[in-house]
């Protein structure tokens, strides 16, 4: 589970001020965050398929707003896929 603190972290690094948390690219950064942690929920918890269908909708809609971004802002797209280390 992400903490607040590091939620805020995230916000303040990808959105510039803790309240802009409607931009791009802190969803797609938060998103992250939590694929990460339910990534390492199930590599101890193997049969938990809730969680696995939580992951597998999160990892579709970072998949949709990363869409968005490429389609809207090329260099912001290539930005944020270069600091999350994501491949595409």
């Amino acid at each position: 589970m992400i903490l607040k603190e590091q939620k805020a972290e995230i916000i303040k690094k990808f959105g510039g001020d803790e309240k802009n948390t409607g931009l791009t690219e802190v969803q797609i950064a938060l998103l992250t965050a939590r694929i990460q942690d339910i990534t390492n929920h199930l590599n101890t918890h193997k049969k938990d398929n809730h969680s696995r269908r939580g992951l597998i909708k999160l990892v579709s809609k970072r998949k949709r707003l990363l869409k968005y971004l490429e389609k809207t802002d090329i260099n912001r797209y290539r930005q944020i896929l270069a600091s999350l280390n994501l491949r595409k």
